[in-house]
């Protein structure tokens, strides 16, 4: 009797198991005709899409995108057409994933799923905010190192890249927040590793300037009192004014010719002569 049983259990345990398969193979079935079919119809559309894209010339933002140093240094070549028909066709499976899943009867696995394609917009909503942010971060820096350069500021470039990247970090985390992620302790953070930057830049850049600035504040004290052509006498030096720029001016003397920096315009006793 032991026997028959140990016999007979095997066999219904089998039974049921391929019972339960075959009740599965219909639902199995649906399930991969769904993906084919949303596979196939995701292609489409992407590809229309990408036509599309590529015919409105979007891709000259993605140029201008590229043009930017740290993209240009990643060697990352950015093309948006292609980016965003590529994210049509994941969005387009997602669902065809969803009704996969629910014609599986797998609840679990198809909740995430849509979870995910709820992320979505908002994910898209940040990328779009890191392009916007990216190109307005370029073009202020390109702003500041041109006023730098025509007001004879000394490390325009430098100022520049210091304002681009602390507009980075603060698109990077406003584009974090779209996205629905807590940045509340990245933010504190940040801030704190800013803060020390901006101090540490201010007192470094200060000393090590010191004298191209105080150059630059003279050059609008010596404005209107010193022109070209003018005969002047300082530091016991007599000649004439040949050049004159933001931050010096050339003597020509009888031996030569002297850089004077314009800071000593205003420390100096000087002559001029008539």
């Amino acid at each position: 009797m032991n026997a028959m049983f140990l016999f007979e259990f095997p066999t219904t345990l089998l039974t049921d198991l391929l019972g339960k398969f075959l009740a599965g193979i219909p639902a199995i079935f649906t399930a991969l005709v769904l993906i084919i079919i949303g596979i196939i119809i995701s292609k489409i559309i992407a590809k229309i899409v990408l036509k599309f894209l590529e015919g409105i010339k979007i891709d000259k933002l993605g140029e201008k995108l590229n043009e930017i140093e740290m993209v240009d240094k990643a060697n990352v070549k950015i093309k948006i057409s292609s980016v965003l028909s590529k994210i049509v066709y994941y969005v387009i499976m997602l669902f065809f994933a969803v009704a996969a899943t629910e014609a599986l009867q797998m609840p679990a696995l198809s909740n995430m799923v849509s979870d995910l394609i709820t992320f979505i917009p908002n994910l898209i909503v940040a990328m779009i905010w890191i392009v916007i942010g990216l190109l307005i971060a370029e073009a202020l820096r390109k702003i500041v190192q041109t006023a730098c350069n025509s007001l004879g500021i000394p490390s325009g470039q430098m100022i520049g890249n210091f304002l681009f990247y602390f507009l980075v970090i603060n698109v990077i985390i406003s584009a974090l927040g779209q996205a629905k992620i807590n940045t509340d302790f990245l933010s504190q953070n940040i801030s704190l590793v800013i803060g020390g930057a901006v101090g540490a830049f201010a007192i470094g850049y200060g000393l090590a300037s010191k004298d191209n600035v105080s150059n630059f504040l003279a050059s609008f004290y010596s404005k209107g009192k010193f022109n070209i052509g003018d005969r002047i006498t300082i530091e016991g030096k007599t000649g004439m004014i040949t050049t004159m720029d933001k931050s010096s001016l050339i003597l020509k003397t009888e031996t030569g010719k002297i850089i004077i920096p314009l800071s000593k315009l205003s420390k100096e006793n000087v002559e001029i002569h008539s």
